[in-house]
């Protein structure tokens, strides 16, 4: 056995002992094993991202953030390394960078087998983030309309005590046609204000066993769509058929639904009120 070869098997060994005092949450210990392994070959990304979970775990971010980093470095598809990144970037406060970071492990997440499978932890800290960022530019936007309203309700109110005071001694009333424009402001506004106001999600745009808004919509023979997690977890438990029509169904036969899963996006883009997690 070379030195190169004898290396790589000390690292992973490392690399074990590491995984078995991280279950056992003595993370300082798994460090020291991952940041051996590391010392030895430098190149594996997955003791990277195994360290940064322990730096995780210990709310050490600017390390989980140096990990991360190297990891993506050496893997740029590694779920894990884009996923830890984004939850660090998001506790500096770097809002925009850390859901860039997470949508990214979305959608690496999302081909990943089923072993490692994180689609629903990435969903609920990127749904968390954007729901935030929703709250904030929603409540600005509910000011500006606000402040906008009261401008043209003020601009009318003066038109049409202008108006009035030139019709005087005049048959025709100004009054019925200020309510009009008041009422077909009212309108206009409460448009305006639609897209931020919290409604129910539609209902092919949600899975029908979990009834939330898909994450990771699959498609089976018989045309159903299913969250992947869902489907997956009722093919190993119950039975290996589809659980609505009964049909025989294999995990190899469910394909990513690419439609459903653009009209997610498009209906998140412009509802962010439909991230909000229980």
């Amino acid at each position: 056995m070379g030195p190169n070869a004898a290396a790589a098997k000390q690292a992973e060994q490392l690399r074990i002992n590491g995984n078995t005092y991280f279950k056992k949450d003595r993370f300082g210990a798994a460090i020291d094993a991952y940041t051996e392994a590391i010392t030895l070959c430098p190149n594996v990304p997955i003791y990277w991202t195994n360290r940064a979970l322990c730096h995780l775990k210990r709310n050490d971010w600017e390390r989980v953030e140096e990990d991360s980093r190297k990891a993506i470095q050496l893997d740029s598809s590694s779920v894990k390394a884009h996923y830890m990144l984004g939850l660090a970037l998001l506790q500096r406060q770097e809002s925009a960078k850390g859901i860039k970071e997470l949508e990214k492990a979305l959608d690496l997440g999302r081909g990943a087998n089923p072993k490692g499978y994180m689609v629903e932890e990435i969903w609920q800290e990127l749904a968390k983030a954007k729901y935030h960022e929703w709250e904030r530019s929603s409540s600005e936007r509910t000011w500006e309309l606000q402040s906008l309203k009261l401008a043209c309700e003020s601009a009318l109110k003066e038109k049409h005590l202008l108006e009035f005071s030139q019709a005087e001694g005049f048959v025709d009333d100004p009054t019925t046609s200020h309510s009009e424009q008041l009422e077909a402001l009212k309108v206009v506004f409460k448009i305006a204000a639609e897209a931020d106001t919290p409604t129910e999600v539609p209902d092919y745009l949600c899975c029908r066993i979990t009834l939330d808004i898909f994450h990771d919509p699959v498609i089976t023979p018989s045309g159903l769509t299913y969250e992947r997690a869902v489907i997956l977890e009722h093919l190993q438990k119950v039975g290996k058929f589809d659980p609505i029509t009964r049909e025989p169904l294999d995990p190899s036969q469910l394909v990513p639904n690419l439609a459903i899963k653009e009209a997610v996006q498009a209906f998140l883009d412009k509802h962010g009120w439909a991230y909000k997690v229980d």
